[in-house]
């Protein structure tokens, strides 16, 4: 039986409790990031900054995952998942896990993070301490700023209930009616354009009043002569996935960007409602937006907590209670030497962020301003808001060089940047592909052909993460650069494909998906299934986002039941259980949560003593194996292959910032008391900057 259908015979195989649900291994994924906002050991404006990174999680998680699953079961889908999970099973899961979720997070923000903010010298000021003087000052500022800009909506047999903006915050209100009639509901829209936090005047520290709090204070003004019983805070999440049928869409770009104006307009997913809100007003929401019951989560604290990266991280002035800054690795170029010259030099392997992105940027704005490079060749994904990169594509394009740019339009969340970005560089003459129908290309590579003394010439980029300059001090990513005739020779047939439409070519060094790289793992899996057989060594050492494909899983399983060593580093969702007797004893799986998101994808198999070492854009998760265009590349390079093997070995050390996945789903920190402490993404920082 060839390996692939023997693995999907193993995938059949596998049973509900071989496996870990999905969204609840998000979840848990999402409780790691919550515990370092929990964590005494980081700076209170790190803390800060992580449990803003927790909401804006779950934010994306209910207008997409959840929003998923209230399709299903409104399509009448009740098949259960790979852990045997029905969507509805699944949605009562999920809203009992983030109700506690979310109560740890406002305890964190009023008993954790508040308080460390006041000792630093930074106060919200609530109804029981804001001054009178701060009050005449908010007062006067409501009046002067916030009052024009406000329009009261009222909801009556005249006037239906209105929609509202996906995400907006807004302020319902109960009207006495008199008579003996029931009360009438308002609504009022937080003005998304003023500052969430407005400044107040004080002495020797750096006060804030919420906009919601002035407003709600002043909401009298709104509706004269009338008697407001209740005023109360709340937002919608609605399903802001984008449904675009590729094959009877004329043109993706216009398409895109109706389905983009549409986003704001999704059903509903989720109430947040101020806890204190009266029970009339909660009742009239869940029946407009046709909720359940279930899905208005009581907020006991100020609602979207984005205001804390967006204003509070970014004031001047507090660095010493942020991480110490860093500085990463830079490349040293000898005098009069290029990139070109450098990566003529052997294969050039760097690790964002200890590495800078510099050269990266350096790579393709030389390229596009030397003389003798005739094409430049770039995939993107996710750019920067002021990328140097598209600038120096853009400056390309303008000198007369062919520059193509396959800018994919369904990169989700970033879709308007994207056009914007493709315009761009449309108008400066480059050629501009917007993806792939019924594909996302996601895969990391850039081409540059140059014409040498010796002839053509062909440098290559690949790498594991976006070429976006921002991120990329901040995500964990690796890139490689060659000049290895082959590998130019794969990139050129992968760019052919990507712009003429026709049918990929066998690749030498390259591995691609959906063609091959599916069957490619599967090939290197079942090598080191074979070797533990024989009674050899067999390892396998993986590090990855996430880990949800269920015929990995299965190759993995018949792996460890052969006796092959497996060890994975896996951030995000993990359906693998690992630990079970006599299918999965020998898989160990740890997440990294720190200061940087680990976001790099190595995989390396020991290979009889021989080992081989890959990186990717790709996840092992079906939508990277199936349904996205992504490549797989060979560390082939001694010295490079070494470190990246002692970089895993040092990650899987980390007994600070890790945690180990158990049998059972959930995650225990990896160090013991007595050990000493590896901090890995420490270290690394410490050995980048002394090299």
């Amino acid at each position: 039986m060839a390996d692939r259908e023997f693995i999907v015979q193993c995938s059949n195989d596998l049973r509900p409790e071989h496996c870990i649900n999905r969204e609840l291994s998000w979840l848990e994924f999402n409780q790691r990031v919550l515990e370092e906002a929990l964590s005494p050991d980081n700076p209170p404006f790190e803390r800060m900054k992580f449990l803003s990174i927790v909401s804006s999680n779950l934010d994306e998680f209910f207008m997409i995952r959840v929003a998923s699953l209230w399709d299903q079961i409104d399509a009448g889908y009740n098949q259960p998942d790979v852990a045997g999970m029905t969507p509805r099973q699944q949605v009562s899961v999920i809203t009992a896990r983030v109700r506690v979720m979310m109560e740890r997070m406002y305890e964190a923000l009023r008993k954790g993070i508040m308080p460390s903010l006041e000792t630093a010298g930074v106060s919200i000021k609530s109804r029981k301490t804001i001054t009178p003087e701060q009050l005449e000052y908010a007062d006067k500022y409501f009046d002067e700023q916030i009052y024009p800009v406000l329009t009261p909506m009222a909801v009556d047999s005249r006037r239906p209930f209105p929609l509202i903006l996906n995400r907006s915050l807004n302020l319902g209100l109960l009207i006495d009616e008199g008579d003996s009639e029931p009360p009438s509901f308002a609504t009022v829209q937080v003005p998304g354009g003023l500052p969430r936090l407005v400044r107040l005047p004080d002495k020797g520290t750096v006060s804030f009043a919420m906009l919601e709090q002035i407003i709600s204070r002043n909401i009298g003004k709104l509706f004269p002569g009338r008697d407001v019983l209740c005023c109360h805070a709340y937002r919608i999440t609605r399903n802001a996935d984008l449904t675009i049928d590729e094959d009877d869409a004329d043109d993706l770009l216009k398409e895109v960007e109706k389905r983009l104006r549409q986003r704001r307009w999704g059903f509903a997913v989720r109430l947040e409602i101020d806890y204190r809100a009266d029970t009339r007003l909660v009742k009239i929401l869940e029946d407009a937006l046709e909720l359940e019951g279930g899905d208005a989560y009581p907020i006991h604290g100020p609602i979207n907590l984005d205001f804390l990266m967006k204003q509070l991280y970014n004031l001047e002035g507090y660095d010493h209670y942020k991480y110490p800054p860093y500085t990463p690795r830079q490349l040293v170029l000898g005098e009069g030497e290029s990139m070109f010259d450098r990566i003529r030099a052997g294969d050039l392997m760097l690790y964002h962020p200890y590495d800078s992105f510099d050269p990266v940027i350096r790579f393709v704005r030389q390229a596009a301003r030397d003389p003798k490079v005739l094409a430049i060749k770039q995939t993107l994904y996710r750019v920067s808001g002021e990328s140097p990169i598209i600038a120096a594509l853009a400056e390309a394009a303008d000198a007369g060089k062919q520059v193509t740019v396959l800018l994919e339009l369904k990169a989700r969340f970033d879709e308007e940047n994207n056009i914007h970005w493709g315009r761009r560089l449309e108008r400066a003459g480059a050629h501009v592909i917007y993806g792939m129908a019924g594909l996302k290309t996601h895969s990391k590579i850039t081409l540059v052909v140059r014409a040498e003394d010796d002839g053509i010439r062909r440098y290559v980029h690949l790498a594991t993460g976006n070429y976006n300059d921002v991120t990329a001090r901040t995500y964990t990513d690796h890139g490689l650069f060659t000049c290895d005739p082959k590998f130019g020779a794969d990139a050129s047939a992968f760019f052919n494909m990507l712009t003429g439409f026709s049918k990929l070519p066998p690749l030498e060094k390259l591995v691609s998906a959906p063609r091959d790289m599916r069957e490619k793992f599967y090939m290197l899996i079942e090598r080191e299934t074979q070797f533990a057989m024989a009674g050899k060594r067999a390892e396998i050492f993986a590090k990855m986002n996430s880990l949800v494909d269920e015929g990995i899983i299965a190759a993995l399983y018949r792996a460890s039941t052969a006796g092959v060593g497996i060890k994975l580093i896996v951030r995000g969702i993990c359906c693998l259980r690992p630990g079970l007797p006599g299918i999965s004893e020998n898989i160990q799986v740890r997440s990294i949560v720190g200061r940087f998101l680990e976001h790099s994808r190595i995989f390396m198999f020991h290979n009889d003593g021989i080992p081989e070492v890959y990186m990717s854009s790709a996840d092992w998760m079906p939508r990277n194996l199936n349904r996205r265009v992504e490549l797989l590349f060979p560390i082939e390079d001694q010295a490079n292959k070494k470190r990246a093997a002692e970089l895993l070995r040092l990650q899987w050390r980390d007994n600070v910032k890790s945690s180990t996945l158990g049998r059972d789903g959930h995650y225990s920190r990896a160090g013991k008391p007595d050990e000493k402490r590896i901090n890995s993404q420490e270290a690394l920082m410490e050995m980048y900057h002394e090299s």
